[in-house]
């Protein structure tokens, strides 16, 4: 049990240095836009690197079974550029001009979990720092 303790201990403390050091991605508020649940992250920059673009997709579980996914992102992929420099915080949204709206409110929602990050630097290049998220 001790033992077993410890582990989780280590695994845990890893990720926080993780997240200290890199791209940490935290809940944001939800807010319902029509009947419709639009939810939001918070990223925070505490890399030296700045982030041109970055999409977190969110699979959504439905309390009626269904899940839906939902790309939230820094900026329009082909749009103004909303570059997040280091030490800032900025928030990940979903564009309802380009994407499905959910269809339910944020009631209906029982779970989420991160399926794909796309995270671009400077110059279109793949972040060389972590990327942790906590849906």
């Amino acid at each position: 049990m001790k033992a077993a303790f410890g582990a989780l201990s280590l695994v845990l403390s890893g990720t926080a240095v993780l997240a200290a050091n890199g791209i940490a991605v935290t809940r944001g508020s939800d807010s319902n836009v029509y009947g419709n649940c639009v939810p939001s992250l918070v990223v925070e920059n505490r890399s030296g690197e700045t982030i041109d673009y970055l999409q977190v997709d969110v699979v959504l579980a439905l309390r009626d079974g269904r899940q839906r996914t939902v790309e939230l992102k820094s900026a329009y992929r082909e749009g103004v550029p909303a570059p997040i420099a280091p030490g800032q915080r900025a928030t990940l949204r979903q564009h309802l001009d380009t994407s499905r709206a959910l269809g339910v409110p944020c009631g209906e929602v029982s779970e989420r979990r991160v399926s794909h990050t796309i995270c671009e630097a400077e110059g279109g290049t793949v972040c060389a720092s972590s990327v942790f998220v906590q849906p």
